[in-house]
């Protein structure tokens, strides 16, 4: 329920803090005393749209804060919890309007946007006013309201589960369908691509591999002439190395009769043949370790030439290929076991369509039964409402073949005012007046089934007296025995059926007004009922009436 409301600089509010309690409470006043003006500060805490002309003259901003009491699993908390807003006690919402047109939004003492505000404000609070289309008037909540009413919300939610399954199913069954007309529209393009692919089988790297085989016998192609030279200097007909073997045996010989003078030298002939005779060896072994192979880097020219025409021709990277080739080789999986496949998938779709169609045809019912429970309902409200000779439709509209999440029925609260006349929506067909009873007659029926905790009706007594307001007064306070009710009104007869009594009155001179609200004690409380009965001059029969009212109907 509304717990608080702190009002700063509003219009002609300057400072203004309320507690409310449970039950029914009226507000009073005389007109122009700023009934208006409070029910625009809450409505601005609850996400209606701001406005610079509400803050109060002077002032550079004006700010209005809302304190509820719910309990922990009411849905409001599920919109915090789903929008990661602290919560671990009350709802505090709070808007800030500045001067200039601007407007905060703090929902918990957290900034926030106007859209979660307004949709937490909804679940929290509704308004029901003669011209006011933000809660029954919504033909977009009458299928809900009525599941509500009927007891088979359970089952509307079912419903609305198996619509999603069957939404999914077709959602596959679409894309597989469309997957399956595609390849087959590629069909001989995939064919000729798969076995090219297939017949060239390539490698997730080999373009590298290649690519360094091919630099490298490249690289030995140039220097193999070179070596071949050395080869043939150190190994072939003119290799100095027999010369210098003969020559050094001939010193070696010499060298006894002569000691010491021929040592150097055979010594250095001897290392330069050990040096001639390893270089031999090394150009040998080089020989080998560069032998080229002309077919061999024919070959390697040829495979990568081909994987790199491929690969231009399907416009995918070398090495995506092998994953190309994959995928197109799926795509014709598809095509070919596809048709086998689309007949499952569209088996799974007609069996949960038909799932669908059982529990929404039984919902539709049950909404059949709800909506001439109802109507009979509303129709025991009206005649004391003065609308005896109104009629309440629940105009529920089914198309089996309509299939929504909701279910298959439209649902219109309508109304017929008098006898003979076209019925049609409430919004249009009834006045200002009619419209308010309408909606509190539906309240009524509804009691807290489908019901925002706090609900706040204004002025919806204007143009009635006497017996009608009386009836309107005992409908409120019957529904405040389940939900907090908020009643603006120019009556006596709703006055006296409060459980809180609040005065707001205008206080200033020419230069400077305020607005205040009071809560009103029994004699207090006499006194604004009196002056309600009897207009400016208060007389001892309106104070007289006025007790007999409080006696006979104030609630318990």
């Amino acid at each position: 329920m509304l717990a608080r409301l702190s009002i700063r600089d509003i219009v002609l509010i300057e400072r203004l803090d309320i507690d409310f309690a449970s039950g029914l409470s009226v507000l009073t006043g005389e007109t122009g005393a700023g009934k208006s003006i409070l029910l625009d500060a809450l409505s601005l805490a609850l996400g209606a749209r701001g406005d610079a002309s509400l803050v109060r003259h002077g002032v550079n901003q004006g700010q209005v804060t809302a304190v509820f009491d719910v309990p922990g699993n009411h849905p409001a908390r599920s919109i915090l919890a789903d929008n990661a807003i602290e919560d671990d006690g009350d709802i505090i919402l709070r808007r800030v309007q500045t001067a200039d047109g601007r407007t905060r939004v703090f929902v918990n003492d957290q900034p926030s946007s106007v859209t979660l505000m307004r949709d937490i404000g909804r679940a929290l609070v509704e308004i029901h006013g003669q011209h006011d289309d933000r809660a029954l008037v919504d033909a977009a909540a009458h299928r809900e309201l009525l599941d509500s009413f009927g007891g088979h919300v359970g089952e509307a939610r079912a419903v609305a589960a198996a619509w999603r399954q069957w939404r999914t199913a077709e959602q596959e069954l679409s894309r597989h369908r469309a997957r399956v007309e595609a390849a087959a529209r590629e069909a001989d393009y995939l064919r000729a691509a798969v076995a090219e692919l297939i017949k060239l089988d390539p490698q997730p790297g080999e373009e590298s591999e290649l690519a360094e085989i091919r630099a490298s016998m490249m690289r030995v192609e140039k220097i193999a002439s070179e070596i071949q030279d050395a080869q043939d200097v150190l190994s072939g007909p003119s290799s100095p190395l027999p010369q210098i073997a003969s020559l050094l045996r001939r010193l070696q010989r010499k060298s006894a009769e002569a000691p010491g003078l021929l040592d150097e030298v055979v010594k250095s002939l001897d290392e330069a043949l050990i040096s001639l005779d390893a270089a031999q060896s090394g150009v040998e072994a080089a020989m080998r370790a560069s032998e080229y192979d002309p077919q061999k880097l024919e070959k390697a020219e040829e495979r990568l030439f081909a994987l790199r025409a491929a690969s231009r021709k399907h416009s995918v990277q070398v090495d995506d290929l092998a994953q190309l080739r994959d995928t197109m080789s799926a795509d014709l999986a598809d095509l070919d076991a596809g048709e086998e496949k689309l007949g499952i998938l569209e088996k799974q779709a007609a069996t949960l369509r038909d799932a669908y169609d059982r529990l929404a045809a039984h919902l539709s019912e049950l909404r059949q039964t709800a909506a001439i429970a109802l109507r009979k309902a509303v129709m025991s409200e009206l005649p004391a409402l003065k609308l005896e000779r109104a009629d309440f439709i629940v105009e529920l509209a089914t198309e089996a073949d309509n299939r929504l999440e909701e279910g298959i029925d439209q649902v219109e609260f309508w109304v017929r005012t008098n006898p003979g006349t076209r019925a049609g929506p409430m919004m249009k067909v009834a006045s200002g007046g009619e419209l308010s009873r309408f909606l509190l007659a539906l309240k009524v029926a509804l009691a807290d089934r489908g019901s925002a905790p706090t609900l706040v009706f204004d002025e919806i007594d204007t143009g009635v007296g006497g017996a009608v307001a009386d009836a309107i007064g005992q409908r409120l306070a019957r529904l405040a025995g389940s939900v907090q009710v908020l009643s603006v009104t120019h009556a006596p007869q709703v006055a006296a059926r409060a459980h809180t009594h609040y005065l707001i009155s205008k206080s200033g001179n020419s230069d400077r007004v305020a607005t205040d609200i009071a809560e009103m004690d029994r004699p207090a409380r006499q006194e604004e009922i009196a002056r309600m009965l009897a207009g400016a001059t208060i007389t001892e029969e309106a104070r007289a009436a006025a007790e007999r009212l409080l006696r006979e109907n104030t609630a318990s």
